[in-house]
């Protein structure tokens, strides 16, 4: 298994709460809306928090590289925090037009984001890291959250 493949299954992970999340509003369901987005809202932020901590810096370590692929996803990770935030506040005022809105946006983003990552970046971090226990790390993060 590379380095980075717990994080590409973790996208996957994460869309199936957020189409929970987003299905759970559309319909007006707001208690398991709020349930599926707090889980969202978790899960997201421990894979944001584990690739800007662990495998970003030792990829930027590893190669010198640290205003190129790295810099442009910790950006879209604010973007995509700023969405949530956004989310979270239509959802509590049960603005299921706001919590669609800003859903759809992110949507948008995060699937542009996760190609480029799984793509691109970790394919190169695979190959830069090899040798490292960040996979181990990664692992253990995603499971505990």
């Amino acid at each position: 298994m590379s380095i980075t493949a717990p994080l590409s299954q973790h996208h996957k992970h994460c869309d199936d709460i957020f189409a929970r999340a987003e299905e759970a509003c559309a319909n007006g369901e707001w208690a398991s809306g709020e349930e599926a987005f707090a889980l969202l809202a978790n899960q997201l932020e421990t894979h944001f928090t584990s690739e800007e901590e662990l495998l970003f810096p030792a990829f930027e370590n590893a190669t010198g590289m640290t205003s190129g692929p790295t810099e442009v996803m910790r950006g879209e990770h604010v973007q995509m925090r700023d969405l949530m935030a956004q989310m979270k506040e239509a959802l509590a005022a049960r603005d299921s037009d706001g919590f669609g809105g800003a859903a759809e946006t992110l949507l948008i983003l995060m699937q542009q984001h996760n190609m480029k990552e799984e793509n691109i970046l970790y394919p190169m971090c695979d190959n830069a890291l090899g040798a490292s226990d960040i996979g181990a790390s990664l692992v253990d993060r995603l499971k505990a959250s």
